[in-house]
């Protein structure tokens, strides 16, 4: 039997080294680009799983959801959608979601991430 963890990632927890305050808007992001900064930078600085390192990959997620958002509105102002933007919608829309998992942005790298809501038994509904 093999040793490898093929298909299983490893949890991802609290870096030592976490920023505590989200850093500015990088300039040269376009408008949905820095949206998506916006939106995600407080979660992703309340999990403590964001350093200095990783603010390259933040950005280049922000970039491909803003290149996502950025062509579809290209597509929907044309009469006849161009088949080739869609393709490269398509192939945006996939890097920003491998991009998004390794920073905890999609349902199950949360999970990985351990960003689930605290086991409080008192306040949850469906807790037995």
């Amino acid at each position: 039997m093999s040793t490898h963890l093929r298909g299983i990632k490893p949890p991802i927890s609290a870096d030592a080294e976490a920023l505590t305050k989200a850093p500015p808007v990088p300039k040269h992001l376009g408008t949905h680009a820095k949206a998506e900064w916006k939106r995600i930078m407080p979660q992703l600085i309340a999990r403590q799983i964001i350093t200095k390192a990783d603010l390259s990959g933040v950005e280049n997620y922000c970039m491909a959801m803003g290149a996502v958002r950025q062509i579809a509105d290209a597509m929907a102002a044309m009469p006849v959608p161009d088949l080739k933007l869609g393709g490269l919608q398509i192939r945006y829309a996939q890097t920003a979601r491998q991009l998004a998992a390794e920073y905890g942005l999609t349902p199950t790298s949360r999970a990985r991430v351990g960003a689930a809501l605290p086991d409080d038994d008192e306040d949850d509904p469906l807790a037995v």
